[in-house]
């Protein structure tokens, strides 16, 4: 037990109070999480599978694509599992550490999200607006250096945030009222001089979500006008259909974003901002795949192909 928790260093463990308090909503909320953490899971998991396996996939755009399904796979793994673990244990005890550890991943994984999104857009601002020189531009070494320092600069962004928490921040409570080890919720158990880390989520925020957000709109301004130049009805529809997926999942995101991080604290209830927060951590990466692959042929194709080959294997062709 904690003796002191106005000291820091007493200690040993957080209690996640989990998505609902309500005995009878454990059950139903558990097989929830379990099927979303699979249908996420398995979707981004044949999503990388096949961009892997099929050389028609290996392009900047399926490239990026597959880090977006990495990512997806990383942070919900990161926060469903201690879920999961809590509902068939009954244990909501995390260790100060693994806490800690859960918010930096959780953390990067967000900030990662922004940039590789922001990557994908300027792939698409090439692709529709200098098409000719698409192969140069985006070589491989560009598009894999894109990617390596949006992996670089999310780990990086990560560390003052937790650096700060982990080793100067008191807290009034060792309960925290979320199913996951998110800052803004253990901010709200600080017993003060949170000003430092209020600050710094405001600089940061403007680097990770500002200027990224910014970047995005300025590539689909572009993106628009080179499209309504192209004069044939059939032209457009192809350019924009080549962009249409990326954009409807970054207005998912940024929206699901905004309205969790950027609402009146007193608008939402704590429950609330628990629902907005699984719909960002398990629902989103659960559509992206949908979004991107439903009506993609490129997909289609790969996955009639391993199908066929899998059949062949069974029937001994």
């Amino acid at each position: 037990m904690n003796q002191n928790l106005g000291n820091l260093t007493t200690i040993s463990y957080f209690t996640l109070k989990g998505i609902s308090d309500r005995p009878d909503l454990q059950a139903p909320i558990f097989w929830m999480v379990l099927f979303l953490y699979i249908a996420v899971l398995s979707e981004n998991m044949i999503i990388s599978l096949l961009i892997a396996w099929d050389h028609r996939l290996h392009t900047p755009m399926y490239f990026f694509l597959f880090n977006l399904s990495a990512l997806d796979i990383l942070y919900t793994t990161i926060t469903l599992h201690k879920i999961l673990g809590i509902y068939i244990s009954g244990i909501n005890r995390i260790s100060f550490n693994d806490c800690i550890a859960q918010m930096y991943f959780y953390i990067s994984a967000v900030c990662n999200e922004f940039l590789i999104l922001t990557a994908m857009s300027f792939d698409r601002y090439v692709a529709i607006c200098n098409p000719l020189h698409y192969s140069v531009i985006m070589s491989k070494r560009v598009y894999a250096s894109l990617a390596g320092v949006c992996w670089v600069l999310s780990a990086i962004e990560a560390i003052p945030q937790t650096y700060l928490i982990s080793g100067h921040f008191c807290f009034k409570s060792n309960e925290i009222n979320h199913f996951l080890c998110d800052v803004m919720a253990l901010m709200k158990l600080s017993c003060g001089g949170s000003n430092v880390l209020d600050r710094l989520i405001l600089i940061e925020s403007v680097f990770v979500e500002i200027i990224p957000l910014s970047l995005t709109l300025t590539s689909y301004i572009y993106i628009i006008k080179a499209i309504l130049r192209i004069r044939s009805t059939k032209g457009r529809r192809k350019a924009f259909y080549t962009c249409s997926s990326h954009l409807t999942v970054v207005v998912i995101f940024y929206v699901t974003v905004f309205c969790l991080y950027t609402k009146p604290t007193s608008a939402l209830s704590a429950d609330s901002d628990k629902l907005f927060s699984l719909l960002y951590i398990a629902v989103t990466p659960m559509l992206n795949p949908l979004i991107y692959c439903l009506k993609n042929e490129k997909f289609k194709l790969a996955w009639n192909c391993i199908l066929s080959k899998i059949r062949n294997q069974i029937c001994g062709y």
